[in-house]
C-alpha cells in the first residue's frame, strides 16, 4: 500500500490552528520583494503540503507556535502601505498555503479589487481549488487577481517523494487548473522541476496539452534554492536534485 499522508485532513489541522474568525496567523506581516519585477509580501503560517524544497520552516512545521493574527484590513493595509511606497504594481499572500483561510483571503482581494490599484498574486498548490470548484468560482468575480499553481513535481510519484502526501493527490493539483479554465480566472501553472526527469516532464506537458495547449507556453519552471535547512532535509531523506541553485 502507497505511504503517504492525506493533505485535505492535515489542511484542515492546520486551518484549525492558523485561522480564527476571519483573522489568519501571518510570521511576517510584510515584507519587499523582488519577485514578480517588485512585490508587497504577508508571509502566512500554516500548510496542508510538507514539501522537502520549501524555504518555509518552522511556520510551516509549527504553526501553533509561530506568528500571530491578523484581520484582512491589517493585512491590506500593510500591503498596501509597502507597494505604495515602493512602486510595486503587485501584492501577495505567500509562505505557506493561502486556501487554508479561503473567506480571509477573499476579504483581502476583495479589499484590492476596491482598491484598482494592485494585481493580486495568489500563490497555491491548488489542492483545495481542485477538491472544492467552488473555491475557483468564487476567485473568478475577481478582475485584480492572478493565480499561480505551483505543482510539486511533474507526476504523482514525484508527488509523493516530495511533499510527503500520498501520490494519488497529486491529481488534486491538475484538478485546480481544468476548475480555474472552467472559470476563466486567470492562472499559470508553475512545476517544481529540480527532481524531474525527461520523461516524466514530457509526460506532464502532454496531459496540460490534452487541457489547453496555451497553458505549455505558460509553464514557469521552478527549481530549489538551497537554503541550509533545506540542504539538510535533502540530505536526511537521500534525495539529489538534478538542478539547484544556491541562494
Amino acid at each position: 500500500m502507497e505511504k503517504g499522508f492525506n493533505p485535505i485532513i492535515l489542511g484542515e489541522k492546520a486551518r484549525r490552528i492558523v485561522v480564527k474568525g476571519d483573522m489568519r496567523k501571518y510570521y511576517r506581516l510584510v515584507r519587499k520583494g523582488r519577485w514578480y519585477g517588485g512585490s508587497a509580501t504577508s508571509d502566512c503560517c500554516g500548510c496542508n503540503l510538507k514539501c522537502i524544497f520549501c524555504w518555509s520552516n518552522y511556520p510551516r512545521d509549527y504553526p501553533e507556535k509561530a506568528g500571530r493574527f491578523y484581520t484582512p484590513s491589517q493585512i491590506y493595509n500593510a500591503l498596501d502601505k509597502c507597494a505604495s511606497r515602493n512602486g510595486y504594481r503587485f501584492v501577495r499572500i505567500s509562505g505557506n498555503e493561502p486556501t487554508l483561510a479561503f473567506n480571509h483571503l477573499l476579504k483581502v482581494v476583495e479589499m484590492v479589487e476596491t482598491s484598482g490599484k494592485y494585481l493580486f498574486i495568489l500563490e497555491t498548490n491548488g489542492i483545495l481549488i481542485g477538491y472544492n470548484k467552488t473555491y475557483a468560482k468564487k476567485l473568478s468575480k475577481y478582475k485584480c487577481l492572478h493565480v499561480r499553481v505551483s505543482l510539486k513535481g511533474t507526476c504523482p510519484e514525484e508527488f509523493r517523494k516530495l511533499t510527503g502526501a500520498s501520490g494519488k493527490f497529486y491529481q488534486y493539483q491538475l484538478k485546480a487548473l481544468e476548475n480555474l479554465l472552467d472559470y476563466n480566472v486567470n492562472f499559470h501553472p508553475a512545476v517544481m522541476l529540480s527532481f524531474s526527469t525527461e520523461k516524466n516532464i514530457n509526460g506532464l506537458i502532454g496531459r496540460l496539452m490534452e487541457m489547453d495547449p496555451s497553458m505549455v507556453d505558460e509553464i514557469e519552471e521552478e527549481y530549489v534554492i538551497l537554503y541550509p535547512h533545506v540542504e539538510r532535509r535533502l540530505r536526511k531523506a537521500g534525495i539529489k536534485p538534478r538542478v539547484a541553485y544556491k541562494p
